[in-house]
């Protein structure tokens, strides 16, 4: 997949596109609907498939801190993106002067004018621009101006809901991540390079990775069942997110135990796919009730990994 910042990068090679355009925050199985579809009438129609995305997400800028956390950075929605056989993935710089912009004036100019839109598919809900006026039926209207066609496509349903961020980002952030994979079409997972920390595992007999987490969403604090991917090698694991009450740290971390695992991995970029939570975290009375505590994590956690439906 091309991925530009700039429809000047790519305009003169386009002879026509066909686009759908959104924030994609999760890449969850809703946006994967609007990217098949995309693909599917592009090829039938012998057009160029394009997603327009943005960066920053345009509610960092508007709402600044107040904006809720990204379910993926833009290196990770860039990747599911990129897996949907989309051709071509713009990423345009999001601005308050984009978001003031009329949307009649963004369809002329950047769609039209710079993307050559021969058709578009949009979500159930979408709207953009200046008071979010750029809707279905503006666009519909802007087609017949301009020689595009618009296609919205349903909500996707999943267990009697619609498929959304914010329903994803709930359910991650009260731990439910198994409940979250079906949304997503994945785990969820964090991602990191693996940090020195106070070595406390290793000298339970339980070595961590501590990862120094990039990502914004992560789940609630508790024990759970991970998959730890490393150089694109999966290994089961066991995973504590939290504070390490029983040794009063104060500093949220992530620490993950790979299981049956010794090398050394400092430094190393590493994933953490989370499966399914175990338990909450609490404080143990020491270090042996704890160490009886992490054995029972780990028994578990290989039963809620032997399962076949719990590998990503």
């Amino acid at each position: 997949m091309i991925v530009v910042n700039r429809v000047e990068d790519i305009h003169e090679a386009l002879h026509g596109v066909c686009l759908t355009i959104g924030n994609f925050d999760g890449v969850h199985m809703g946006h994967a609907k609007l990217l098949q579809r995309t693909r599917e009438r592009a090829v039938a129609a012998g057009l160029v498939s394009v997603a327009l995305t943005f960066d920053p997400h345009p509610r960092r800028v508007l709402m600044g801190n107040a904006a809720p956390p990204a379910i993926t950075l833009l290196e990770h929605k860039l990747e599911c993106i990129g897996q949907s056989g989309v051709q071509v993935c713009v990423v345009l710089p999001f601005t308050r002067e984009l978001a003031a912009r009329e949307p009649e004036d963004f369809v002329g100019q950047v769609l039209v004018g710079g993307l050559c839109l021969k058709h578009l598919v949009i979500g159930y809900d979408y709207a953009f621009g200046k008071g979010r006026r750029g809707n279905f039926e503006m666009l519909s209207t802007m087609g017949q101006k301009y020689g595009f066609g618009v296609e919205r496509l349903d909500p996707v349903i999943i267990n009697g809901a619609v498929v959304s961020s914010t329903r994803i980002r709930d359910m991650v952030q009260a731990g439910n991540v198994w409940d979250a994979r079906p949304l997503l079409g994945r785990f969820h997972q964090v991602r990191g390079l693996v940090v020195h920390g106070q070595k406390r595992g290793r000298k339970l007999g339980f070595p961590t990775a501590n990862v120094g987490v990039r990502d914004e969403l992560v789940p609630l604090s508790g024990v759970y069942a991970v998959w730890v991917e490393v150089d694109g090698i999966l290994r089961p694991g066991v995973a504590n997110i939290g504070k390490n009450p029983t040794f009063g740290d104060f500093d949220l971390s992530v620490e993950a135990h790979i299981l049956d695992f010794k090398g050394k991995i400092y430094d190393q970029p590493i994933r953490v796919h989370f499966v399914q939570r175990i338990r909450s975290e609490k404080k143990f009375s020491g270090p042996e009730e704890l160490i009886t505590r992490i054995r029972e994590d780990i028994g578990l956690a290989r039963m809620i990994l032997a399962a076949p439906d719990a590998r990503p």
